[in-house]
């Protein structure tokens, strides 16, 4: 009677439909990532839940439902979908046990690709792993709240609306924040261009008198003369042109130099 009884058990969990919903960890399959290929043939079928604690890395334990819960104070949680994290659906209707998937590729802000246990049937069997399908955020405020994922029956997206807890990621809590933002300093404001400052007064030629040699040659008395010479009633036009000249500053300086 008891034999019969189990067979009768083992018959029923076959016929369930593979969805999700068979997500608890029955078998414990961290110690499936050593097991042979005939061990791996001889089981039922694959969780989602070793097989997402095997290509995350997340050592959590226990049914998918609970993984959300269990990861708090532990690991880093958040809304935003990054490669290596666990999306963590919360139970929805024939999935009683939740689901858990790892992202393997955050294709934008909608879309990404997973890598999960235990969600389509294939070749008319359930427990298979299906690595870089689709799942796609329907959520109105694209929070990652609700999403459609890819089931092989039908060859695209499921029609139904999965509730999503969050993103599980393989990090201490609190390490995501270990960041300070500076606030930037206001860029300086332009100067306007400011006219060189001279190095030289204004009146720098001021007090400065030629110093004249008559003794000096012909050439030099004569520019003595245009520019030193005083004035005087019987000057001829060319004296009277240099006498004009007598008042400029710079050319005394030219005479006092060039004795």
């Amino acid at each position: 009677m008891r034999e019969k009884l189990c067979r009768i058990a083992a018959l029923m969990a076959f016929a369930l439909p593979a969805t999700g919903g068979n997500a608890a960890e029955i078998s414990d399959s961290a110690r499936f990532g050593g097991a042979s290929a005939q061990d791996r043939e001889s089981l039922a079928y694959l969780q989602c839940v070793p097989y997402a604690r095997q290509v995350s890395g997340i050592q959590i334990y226990g049914d998918a439902l609970t993984w959300w819960d269990q990861a708090e104070g532990r690991y880093a949680k958040g809304r935003k979908p990054k490669p290596g994290a666990v999306m963590s659906f919360a139970p929805s209707g024939r999935m009683e046990l939740g689901h858990v998937a790892a992202v393997s590729r955050v294709i934008d802000s909608r879309t990404v690709l997973l890598r999960h246990a235990n969600w389509s049937p294939i070749d008319g069997r359930r427990g298979q792993i299906e690595d870089n399908v689709r799942a796609v955020d329907v959520s109105e405020q694209n929070d990652w709240s609700q999403v459609r994922v890819w089931f092989a029956p039908i060859g695209n997206l499921g029609t139904t609306a999965w509730p999503v807890n969050g993103f599980i990621y393989p990090e201490k809590p609190g390490k995501q924040k270990g960041f300070t933002l500076l606030a930037a300093k206001p860029a300086p404001k332009a100067k306007a261009a400011e006219a060189p400052k001279p190095l030289v007064g204004a009146d720098f030629l001021k007090g400065i008198r030629p110093e004249v040699d008559a003794r000096a040659a012909p050439a030099r008395r004569q520019l003595t003369m245009s520019y030193g010479a005083p004035k005087s009633a019987g000057q001829s036009q060319s004296s009277r042109s240099g006498a004009a000249l007598s008042n400029d500053p710079i050319g005394r300086i030219i005479a006092a130099k060039t004795r």
